[in-house]
């Protein structure tokens, strides 16, 4: 039994020093493992001892030891003590997104790379290879360990090393490697420092959040290298990096030749542009900072996976996993994949590719000619350009800004315009602001002057680029344009601008006569217009009280004529000499309290029963035509008559309405049927009683400078009752003592009486069975509020009634 423990001992020591590989070849990392035909093992079979049955029973407790250890260790994670061993072993992401493994590509069975796919989709899709140069020839015993110098090593089954990170990190005990969900490969120190990345190497693909360095300390950065087959992941013709002579601008290369271009980065590239359907965005950044100027690629929530690739064409592809079909759908390429003009310098020296038409094709701009049959020959000037002689520039909007270009910072845009206009070899300019994401937190903003000489190549027009202004020589026709533009365009400019002057100054007299027609109008809303006024179109004069203390003598006591109930009378010459007579009348604080609710609800109720009498109790059926708060008199005891009946009309039988050519009364207390077409009725007295409910409970007029905001009180009425604010009507003197349930009883019918169809339905009806008035007091005495909720009053087309027809004019009955 000791002798058992400790053999035991010594191989559980032996096996943990070795990481399953028992013993090392001299100078050699890593052992080599046995020929074929001796012992094999997921850790190195160990040298035989001599006392074989003792030795076989000691390996035992030694292989069930491994074996709880690699149940132990995560799937996503290689540490210095397991390895990684050809061909069935894996690394696996944490949610199962990406694995790391050996693979073998479907043309050649005996080449083995190490590379990391989708784990979790039908299609195995490969993302990236370590040596994809070196290949394995002997699938069957490859492995890839942690050295300890802490480097990913991948060696083959002698122990040579076929690829490695080459970190270098001394001391690096406790190294691990970890596949991330993000497809990253990331070699880490025991501490968590980052030592190696996969995404600072990337092969042909670029993933979400994966930086891809276009210059880093003044040296060209990353450069993605297509595969030479579909299935072969070898180096291929076709790379990818971005321009060596400036940040601007990413090229795709055959070879040492560019086969594709983007577009110069301008100010929507730069603050970031995003790619994908309405489903699934990858969002595109720029970061420049002062050591680096990178590209980061970012993927909405909840977005299925999504890629962008350099395939073995040369053509850059945004593929998104489309989980119905279960394939890689394409949202956008590089060279377009229809016409063949996209691909670098197809249309030639000044010629462009027109993306605008349904087929792609070469163009030549304004003032250039083809250069012969082919398009790939380009264009050239039909006049060309004299040093000192007339030119102009040409602008091109929505172009992908041509090749070799000076870029100049720190321009406005007139200074760029000036820098090309005074160099004579300068044929083009383009002008931007750019707006760059520096370090974090932070924006830089600069402009961008590109400046172009000689020839103009690799050119075109999508609707989405810059402007290009492109110098032109000036032709016989043009100067005379510019001439005309010199001198005629002024002379318009001057003679629209006192158009516009006059324009504005009558818009404005205009204003002002129709402010005077407003105001003339709410004066005299409170008389009836007579018949000789009608006949004579006179215009009631508005005068200031100013004018009026003026035409007074402010109201000196040598002016009064006389002294009457409310007030004293003056005498008074206005700036005419016209000699008036002024009404001024007498204030007095207390009289407003004379009013109070119960005062005010007896007049509604009075009135309620004149109307009564008026269209049902009298013998005949009368229809005031003209009833208003000032034809309402009151009684010593405050009880209401109304009065002046000179516009009231009799119906005689069953005659239930009539209509006239000329409408009579005050506007405001008219209904819109009677000042639109004529029409009254019975309904027409109901419509003013409702108005003269509001004004009783509110004690404002039907029409008043403070409702500037509502066209009259019936729209300002509605407003509040419509917004639950319907105490906000009443009266400031009555507000505190009034009763809320009649106030509101009140507002109700006045705004349903004063609506052209329901308001006349609901009560005219009762009127017409002489319930009216006994409803409105017997509601006040059982108040709850109607549910006929009241619609907007017609008051805006009784409104336009009054702004497009005389106040008042006399009456002549259609027969």
């Amino acid at each position: 039994m000791r002798f058992r423990a400790k053999v035991w001992k010594e191989k559980e020591d032996e096996c943990k020093n070795l990481g399953g590989w028992c013993g090392r070849n001299g100078t050699e990392e890593f052992p080599t493992p046995k020929p074929e035909g001796e012992a094999k093992s997921s850790c190195l079979a160990c040298p035989k001892k001599k006392n074989k049955g003792q030795m076989n029973m000691a390996y035992l407790p030694v292989l069930i030891y491994l074996l709880l250890i690699s149940f132990c260790k995560c799937d996503d994670q290689l540490t210095q003590v397991n390895r990684l061993i050809s061909p069935s072993g894996k690394l696996v992401s944490k949610s199962g997104v990406f694995a790391l493994g050996f693979f073998s590509p479907a043309t050649s069975n005996q080449s083995l790379f190490l590379g990391i796919w989708y784990n979790n989709i039908p299609e195995r899709t490969y993302v990236w290879v370590a040596n994809r140069d070196n290949p394995i020839t002997t699938p069957s015993s490859a492995m890839l360990a942690i050295s300890n110098s802490s480097d990913l090593v991948l060696s083959d089954s002698k122990g040579r090393t076929v690829w490695t990170t080459m970190a270098n990190v001394t001391g690096g005990d406790g190294a691990y490697a970890v596949l991330l969900d993000s497809g990253n490969l990331v070699l880490r120190l025991s501490n968590n420092a980052t030592i190696w990345q996969s995404f600072d190497h990337p092969t042909d693909t670029i993933l979400s959040n994966m930086k891809i360095l276009l210059r880093y300390k003044e040296q060209v950065g990353m450069r993605l290298v297509a595969w030479k087959g579909l299935d072969d992941p070898t180096t291929g013709d076709f790379s990818c990096s971005g321009d060596p002579s400036s940040d601007l601008q990413v090229f795709v290369w055959h070879g040492t030749k560019p086969y594709y271009r983007s577009i110069v980065l301008d100010s929507v590239w730069v603050s970031g542009k995003a790619y994908g359907s309405s489903t699934s965005f990858m969002y595109q950044t720029y970061v420049n900072t002062q050591d680096e100027f990178y590209v980061i690629y970012t993927t909405s929530d909840g977005s299925p996976y999504m890629r962008i690739m350099l395939d073995y064409t040369g053509t850059f592809r945004l593929l998104s996993w489309n989980v119905n079909s279960s394939s890689w759908a394409i949202y956008s390429q590089r060279p377009a994949a229809i016409g063949d003009c996209d691909p670098y310098g197809s249309c030639g020296p000044f010629g462009y590719c027109d993306f605008t038409s349904v087929i792609p094709r070469c163009q030549c701009p304004d003032g250039f000619e083809p250069n012969g049959s082919n398009s790939s020959s380009g264009c050239r000037r039909k006049q060309q350009l004299r040093c000192g002689e007339g030119n102009h520039f040409m602008t091109m909007p929505g172009m992908k800004l041509p090749d070799k270009f000076f870029y100049v910072q720190d321009r406005s845009f007139e200074e760029c315009a000036a820098e090309c206009s005074r160099n004579c070899s300068c044929t083009a300019y383009a002008y931007t602001n750019l707006t760059i994401t520096g370090s974090p937190g932070t924006t830089a903003s600069q402009s961008r002057c590109l400046l172009w000489v000689g020839e103009l190549v690799d050119m075109a027009r999508n609707n989405l680029g810059d402007n290009l202004y492109l110098r032109l020589a000036d032709s016989p026709g043009h100067k005379k344009s510019r001439y005309v533009v010199k001198v005629v365009v002024p002379i318009i400019a001057c003679v629209l601008m006192l158009t516009c002057i006059y324009l504005v100054w009558k818009w404005i007299s205009k204003g002002e006569k129709r402010n005077n027609e407003n105001q003339n109008r709410a004066m005299l809303g409170n008389f009836r217009a007579s018949h000789e006024v009608y006949e004579q179109n006179q215009e009631f004069p508005c005068i200031n009280f100013e004018d009026v203390v003026t035409a007074t003598n402010n109201f000196s006591d040598s002016n009064m004529l006389g002294e009457g109930g409310f007030g004293k009378v003056y005498k008074g010459k206005l700036g005419g000499g016209k000699e008036v007579a002024v009404k001024r009348l007498s204030t007095d604080p207390a009289s407003k309290f004379i009013l109070d609710w119960p005062t005010r609800f007896k007049i509604i109720k009075g009135v309620a029963r004149g109307l009564l009498y008026l269209h049902q109790d009298s013998r005949l059926t009368i229809i005031h035509r003209d009833l208003k708060t000032s034809n309402i008199l009151l009684d010593a005891d405050m009880s209401p008559k109304i009065s002046d009946f000179g516009m009231a009309r009799i119906f005689g039988g069953n005659q239930q309405e009539a209509n006239t050519n000329r409408v009579v009364g005050t506007y405001g207390y008219m209904s819109p049927e009677y000042a639109m077409d004529g029409v009254f009725s019975v309904k027409s007295d109901i419509y003013s009683f409702g108005v003269i409910l509001l004004e009783i409970v509110s004690g404002l007029k039907i029409s008043l400078p403070q409702l500037m905001d509502f066209p009259n009180l019936l729209a300002y009425a509605w407003r509040l009752w419509k917004d639950d604010k319907t105490m906000d009507l009443v009266d400031s003197s009555i507000a505190e003592s009034c009763s809320k349930n009649e106030v509101l009883l009140c507002i109700h019918i006045g705004l349903l009486t004063s609506e052209v169809y329901l308001g006349f339905k609901w009560l005219a009806t009762r009127w017409h069975r002489g319930t009216g008035h006994r409803e409105l007091g017997a509601t006040a005495c059982n108040p709850v509020r109607a549910a006929v909720f009241p619609p907007q009053p017609a008051a805006v087309a009784s409104a336009a009634a009054a702004a497009t027809s005389p106040n008042a004019s006399a009456e002549s009955d259609s027969p």
